[in-house]
């Protein structure tokens, strides 16, 4: 049985912060629909404290800030899309229309069409998240997206330049930088200087998290993807060293991001808790780390991996890090994560940043029913019939007998009409 080493805060509170949240995207989407452009630089100035002339860069200034940039910068960011865009021309590859004769005459298929317009979100604040530009921005292109909107905030009241040359770099149409709730909003609302977007990607804090989830319907969104979690799942082969710099590598994202062990050693949850206070003192963004841990983190003994894979599907985390001897018994086992970590070899930070698949993942246990961002995401699959006057008459028997069945006389007449037109014989008796 499971057994609680370290709980993190109570699930009253959690919902009283979310209902806060809530209440705050409310007003601010409402105001931005309202006011637009206005809403949006007081808002700016409000969060930011930035208010240029034009939130939009230029291609002057985009080339700019790229020249600023060191020349192994600019590589490393290219080696990074170099792998995101080779994954998902991979996963593209795999997507195939389709066209099947069902019955003879009668021809059915889908195609796979990339939406027209989409809304990149790239989270700043304390951190620039120069990877995010490369997981929305570059799966896009591949995908085919034929407008693509990104926006990033400022930092310490200017561009953050290795995110802008990554949005640059990676195809982005039109770059602006604003953040938070008034970006996504402006993005999927439109403004007087911005046409609205048909979708929304890209992860974020809890309170971009909440906007995409209101402004679903209005527009389409990939996922919520909200603060960042870690599961770290964990055999008596694993060392409390390893354990606690993973765990603290994603608590570092900020105050809310949960931050679990799973661990069939009694052991190694003791050490854990005992490495990761030793940690705190020394790693730079303690400051945030500890308020994660403490707030959020939680260290589970379980009696063994089968109860191990159990936790770790109800917790249906974002990230999970298998630290075990046998790492394949979870990929066999396990159904609900965003992205699976296999071995000790690899961590989260090479997911998140540089290793090629899409870090943009299900937060707070959408994992239950959906997985992350791909390329698949930018795809509309459509379908389509077409079929000869024998197959109308075939299938239009059918269709008048059920429409009849249902009560739906209109739907009846469509195919009473094929009927009559290609085999007037065949209307039934009845009619409406």
């Amino acid at each position: 049985m499971a057994k609680i080493i370290k709980a993190g805060i109570s699930k009253a509170a959690s919902q009283e912060v979310d209902a806060r949240v809530r209440q705050t995207v409310e007003s601010i989407l409402e105001d931005v629909a309202q006011r637009g452009d206005v809403a949006v630089r007081e808002l700016s100035e409000r969060f930011d404290k930035w208010s240029p002339a034009d939130f939009r860069l230029s291609q002057g200034e985009i080339e700019e800030i790229l020249a600023s940039l060191p020349e192994q910068t600019i590589t490393d960011l290219k080696f990074a899309q170099a792998q995101v865009r080779r994954f998902a021309e991979a996963q593209r590859q795999a997507i195939q229309d389709v066209a099947v004769e069902t019955l003879p005459g009668v021809i059915l298929g889908h195609k796979n069409i990339p939406v027209n317009s989409i809304g990149c979100y790239v989270p700043g604040g304390r951190y620039p998240m120069v990877a995010s530009a490369h997981m929305s921005i570059v799966t896009a292109r591949v995908a085919g997206v034929k407008r693509i909107v990104a926006c990033t905030p400022p930092m310490h009241g200017k561009p953050p330049a290795a995110t802008v040359a990554a949005m640059a770099l990676g195809g982005a149409h039109e770059i602006y930088i604003l953040g938070g709730i008034q970006a996504v909003a402006a993005m999927a609302l439109g403004t007087g200087t911005m046409a609205p977007v048909d979708m929304l990607v890209g992860p974020g804090n809890a309170y971009v998290a909440e906007a995409k989830r209101q402004l679903f319907g209005r527009v389409g969104i990939d996922l919520l993807a909200g603060p960042t979690e870690v599961l770290v799942v964990a055999d008596e082969t694993a060392d409390a060293e390893m354990v606690a710099t993973d765990l603290l590598g994603q608590a570092e994202h900020g105050p809310t991001s949960p931050a679990v062990l799973v661990t069939t050693s009694p052991t190694l949850a003791q050490e854990t808790i005992q490495e990761v206070a030793r940690q705190l003192t020394i790693l730079p963004t303690a400051d945030i780390a500890s308020i994660s841990w403490r707030d959020y983190g939680q260290v589970i003994v379980v009696d063994s991996l089968a109860e191990a894979v159990q936790e770790a599907d109800r917790l249906a985390f974002e990230h999970v890090e298998i630290l075990t001897a046998d790492p394949h018994y979870f990929l066999e086992h396990m159904t609900n994560y965003g992205a699976l970590f296999l071995g000790k070899e690899t961590n989260v930070a090479y997911g998140d940043k540089v290793i090629g698949t899409n870090h943009t993942l299900p937060t707070r246990g959408a994992a239950r029913y959906t997985g992350g961002l791909w390329v698949g995401k930018f795809l509309k699959t459509v379908t389509y019939q077409e079929i000869t006057a024998e197959a109308s008459v075939l299938v239009g028997e059918y269709c008048s007998r059920l429409c009849a069945l249902e009560g739906f006389w209109g739907h009846k007449e469509q195919a009473d009409l094929r009927l009559r037109r290609y085999k007037p014989e065949a209307v039934q008796e009845g009619g409406r």
